[in-house]
């Protein structure tokens, strides 16, 4: 989904007409192509992409991304303004690898599992994802948006009340980005499995449960989140049961 076009109209510049910053890429308009016709707003975000599988966060730079494009920097600041801008619109892109039907199936839990199950699998493609979280801007770009209407329309659709609609997308999509962080950086030897079992064996006095059932083995990453999953849908009562709305199109 080409997110380049989207304009928001109440937004002049990098200001609103109050007068206050914009500081999210989604809220200011797009600037046009200028001298430069070649360098687009997708190809950026295409090279974003590739040097972030690369190398990753840390390695993300406004000099190495213009470097890569064989751009100038000014040329690139003509179309994001700051690295958070990068990012932005690189997650966005990761987003849209999730595969969101155009309508809704008969079974909203069947929906919510599809739809979670591939946003995983394209977080997994693109570790460096992960560390997403804890920057303080919200995702708003929309090929997110069409993702997260998807999402809760069929968690209203399934029981879900619209008081707890939030809380139960929170816990969602904390369940996604902790089981991909942990399955993507998670990288332990045979050696050191075999020290911690040892380790865990020694302490087994202390904590007997820990011990006894070799956490620190267990590397059954997709069966694991499958079940941390069905733990979270029936503690949300998302049920099987056909909805009356069901296959309608999205957004009615």
């Amino acid at each position: 989904m080409d997110g380049a076009h989207l304009e928001v109209i109440v937004v002049v510049g990098k200001e609103t007409r109050s007068g206050a910053k914009v500081g999210n890429v989604w809220l200011r308009p797009a600037r046009g192509a200028g001298q430069e016709p070649p360098l687009t707003r997708e190809r950026i975000v295409r090279a974003a992409v590739a040097l972030l599988d690369e190398e990753g966060m840390g390695r993300l730079t406004m000099r190495r991304l213009a470097e890569r494009l064989q751009a100038g920097a000014t040329t690139l600041y003509w179309h994001v303004a700051t690295k958070d801008d990068v990012i932005d619109l690189a997650v966005d892109e990761i987003f849209g690898e999730s595969q969101v039907p155009d309508r809704h199936s008969d079974d909203p839990r069947d929906d919510i599992t599809a739809l979670v199950d591939s946003w995983r699998r394209a977080m997994l493609r693109h570790p460096w994802a992960t560390e997403v979280p804890s920057r303080q801007r919200p995702l708003m770009g929309p090929n997110f948006l069409v993702w997260m209407e998807f999402l809760q329309s069929a968690l209203l659709r399934a029981g879900v009340t619209e008081q707890q609609l939030n809380a139960a997308t929170w816990a969602l999509y904390n369940h996604v980005m902790g089981a991909t962080a942990a399955q993507s950086n998670l990288r332990l030897s045979a050696e050191e499995i075999r020290l911690g079992q040892e380790y865990l064996h020694g302490k087994r006095d202390r904590f007997p449960t820990v011990a006894a059932h070799n956490y620190i083995a267990d590397d059954d990453w997709d069966t694991n989140f499958t079940s941390g999953l069905t733990f979270l849908l029936d503690g949300m009562g998302v049920g099987t049961a056909p909805c009356r709305a069901a296959g309608r199109p999205m957004g009615q």
